[in-house]
């Protein structure tokens, strides 16, 4: 059968389409880890620069953990607990000699779970420490056991996830691979209530997918002026 012009147009526009969001699919893949953050004494958080073995708080501070998947630390889910020292550590009275460092917990949703866990309830927990004490010695006294792995990434808190560290997971990871989430593209930003779990196409390829169909609307049009 001969194909028209028009027809020649179309089958071009659909090619391109499949095209572009195969491409945003293949972007779609993250890293499954606990990232680390720190209060910024209000009601943020900001993604911690250095790991908890090496930060060593004040006496006051907040201290959050969550597991999810996510690219980087520019689209890593926060904990989704505001960083209120006042609440946490309520309990806790201070006392001569020691810090007290409020911890956030929260092990994610069922969606960023790896297969056959889930993920247990978020907590908070106030630990008091002794005065030099780092995040992760804070942590220990209130969670553990922690697990990390060879290069001191944190990949567990209480035994969760029982298995893995920073793998990588999505459509086109193939088997899982322990990499760097710190290294890894970003595409979007989380917010504090975001599960962390996004999964819709990111705003390039929504852009490129409007060019793509741009393009195909004046190559049928052009096409039907010859005709």
């Amino acid at each position: 059968m001969r194909r028209t012009p028009v027809t020649a147009a179309l089958l071009l526009l659909i090619g391109a389409l499949l095209t572009v969001l195969g491409a945003g699919n293949a972007q779609a893949a993250g890293y499954r880890y606990w990232s680390f953050w720190e209060g910024d004494g209000g009601k943020n958080w900001s993604y911690a620069t250095q790991g908890p073995s090496l930060v060593r708080p004040d006496d006051g501070a907040v201290q959050g953990f969550r597991f999810s998947v996510s690219e980087d630390s520019q689209d890593s889910a926060q904990p989704r607990r505001a960083p209120d020292f006042g609440a946490i550590c309520a309990g806790t009275p201070a006392k001569d000699g020691t810090k007290r460092i409020a911890l956030v917990i929260d092990p994610g949703t069922a969606a960023d779970a790896p297969d056959g866990e889930k993920p247990p309830a978020l907590r908070t927990a106030c630990a008091r420490v002794e005065p030099d004490a780092s995040t992760a010695e804070a942590l220990a006294s209130v969670a553990k056991p922690l697990r990390y792995d060879s290069s001191a990434m944190l990949c567990a808190i209480s035994d969760y996830p029982a298995s893995g560290c920073g793998e990588q997971v999505g459509e086109d990871s193939g088997a899982s691979d322990t990499g760097d989430p710190a290294t890894a593209s970003a595409t979007d930003d989380a917010s504090d209530a975001s599960d962390g779990s996004g999964g819709g196409p990111s705003a390039g390829v929504l852009a490129g997918v409007g060019a793509v169909l741009l393009l195909g609307i004046a190559a049928v049009l052009q096409a039907r002026r010859r005709r």
